[in-house]
């Protein structure tokens, strides 16, 4: 299982890279192996501005679809619109061509209340 140490990560199995006052947030590997094959990444929430823990849009896999949730608040800047055609990046590059969204942070110092990668491999297992 692929847990990049330089991530956050939420209890909704989402990472967050931090750039400057910009979070780029996506799933983690450990949550698009147990949705198995993405087919569709609907976010309709751009340019809007959510709270921490909000739901951002939902990821469609072929037996489920899953609501994915805003690790920090703030305003989302940019969806990664390459998703639209290949869905499946999330799948395959959760971590890089598989990113969601960016999203201007609010408060910066939530990232402070989400999990380093240790924490997170023991809540996984």
């Amino acid at each position: 299982m692929n847990i990049p140490a330089e991530l956050r990560y939420s209890k909704d199995h989402e990472w967050v890279r931090i750039e400057g006052d910009t979070a780029i947030v996506g799933i983690t590997d450990f949550a698009q192996s147990q949705l198995g094959d993405i087919v569709f990444v609907d976010v309709t929430t751009e340019g809007e501005t959510l709270g921490q823990h909000d739901i951002f849009g939902t990821v469609e896999a072929v037996k489920t679809v899953s609501d994915v949730f805003l690790p920090v608040g703030g305003t989302i800047i940019a969806f990664n619109q390459t998703l639209n055609d290949s869905p499946e990046s999330v799948n395959k590059d959760p971590y890089g061509a598989g990113w969601m969204v960016k999203v201007k942070m609010s408060n910066p110092e939530e990232v402070n209340s989400l999990m380093d990668a240790d924490s997170y491999k023991a809540m996984i297992g």
